[in-house]
């Protein structure tokens, strides 16, 4: 696969797909522009060489065309601020106004086109619709990691137009980690999966039993193994249908000598609410009416210690529930441990999603090896799936 690094943009319009499908609130401001700022030093590149910026992105999930709250007039200014230059807006990203604006751009102008999902050809794959959006750009960069998971227009489809197509600087740091993680990983290796359910990490569970020294589980998935090893966990969260799976995962740990660690104690609540009355229990002994919604201090202490004697750590999923203030202390332990695991030489990759949040808000982004902004798409890489925006850059 080619990179930017590989081509000279002078005189050139590169075609980006970037994944800015950032966060706005009630008055359309961005809460969180990590998304964006990754993808500044592709942009940066381009220009530096001479060439034209033409970007594409969605927002959100538009159900029946262009919505008010998802357009992406709503960056412009933020973007412009961020590259201390105007950034022109089409108010469509195929229609006359994006061909006529992406025909006039100039070197070193950077142009912003509407939301690609305000069409349902772009989540289709549509093949004509691939085709118009081409037309806009001389070179496709594809830096939109997080959706490179997807068989849409932009991501997959569009590539078959172009001669020159290659990946932006945040596809290939995710790229270039992942494999790190999955092919050169230093031991002691400790994978952190935290989050609700083991359905939603049930295949990358099961690749890095093959990889990992210690596999350490938190979050909600952990009661459905206590319930599993026959414990009581009250009103915790529990998938039924997946207590013989978590049977299983244990066994297969055991074959394969990883050391599998699962929360000895819980911060448990009478309800689902940040100011609920709470208490600390053993995980295979909470009490009806009682639910667990952190690890509990034993847990962190465990936990911690396996953390900090890793030489490689990945980490994807919350503790417990981090948005509330109340039970987000077990999140923030491991995350610490995380932090002083890199400290001392270890590697670590953050897994995006809701623990890539969390190290963000803590102010521990630069703190540890690679943050990821990939979520889905790294998981599904991670799992040995083939990404059919990966793939696109490859053929």
């Amino acid at each position: 696969m080619k990179s930017i690094d590989d081509v000279n943009f002078e005189g050139k319009k590169a075609l980006i797909r970037v994944d800015f499908n950032v966060p706005l609130n009630g008055d359309y401001q961005i809460t969180d522009d990590t998304r964006i700022k990754a993808a500044i030093p592709t942009i940066h590149k381009i220009l530096n060489d001479g060439g034209a910026v033409i970007l594409m992105s969605h927002l959100g999930r538009p159900k029946t065309g262009p919505e008010e709250k998802f357009s992406l007039k709503h960056l412009v200014n933020h973007l412009s601020t961020a590259f201390h230059k105007p950034v022109k807006f089409a108010e469509d990203c195929i229609g006359e106004d994006a061909v006529t604006l992406a025909e006039s751009l100039s070197n070193g102008e950077i142009l912003l086109l509407e939301n690609l999902r305000f069409y349902k050809e772009e989540t289709a794959g549509d093949q004509a619709f691939a085709k118009k959006l081409s037309a806009l750009g001389d070179i496709y960069v594809n830096d939109a990691f997080g959706t490179a998971h997807r068989a849409h227009a932009s991501t997959a489809v569009i590539a078959d137009f172009f001669e020159e197509k290659v990946c932006g600087y945040v596809m290939k740091a995710e790229l270039d980690n992942a494999k790190r993680v999955l092919e050169q990983a230093e031991k002691p290796f400790t994978a952190i999966m935290g989050g609700a359910k083991i359905s939603d990490k049930i295949l990358i569970i099961e690749k890095l039993l093959d990889r990992v020294d210690n596999l350490i589980i938190g979050g909600g998935m952990s009661y459905t193994f206590f319930k599993a090893m026959g414990g009581n966990i009250g009103n915790s969260l529990v998938e039924e249908e997946k207590l013989e799976l978590a049977k299983s995962l244990i066994q297969n740990a055991k074959e394969k000598n990883v050391n599998l660690q699962l929360p000895i104690d819980s911060i448990i609540a009478d309800a689902f609410d940040n100011n609920a009355n709470t208490a600390t229990a053993q995980n295979h002994n909470i009490a009806e009416g009682w639910m667990g919604l952190d690890i509990g201090p034993q847990a962190g202490e465990v936990f911690s210690k396996i953390i900090e004697d890793s030489k490689t750590v990945l980490w994807n999923g919350p503790m417990g529930v981090f948005e509330m203030e109340n039970f987000s202390n077990g999140t923030i332990k491991v995350a610490n441990a995380v932090v002083k695991a890199t400290e001392n030489g270890a590697f670590s990759l953050i897994g995006g999603g809701d623990s890539a949040a969390a190290v963000n808000t803590l102010g521990f982004g630069d703190k540890v090896s690679y943050v990821s902004t990939g979520g889905g798409a790294l998981l599904e890489y991670m799992e040995g799936k083939i990404l059919p925006g990966v793939r696109a850059l490859e053929n």
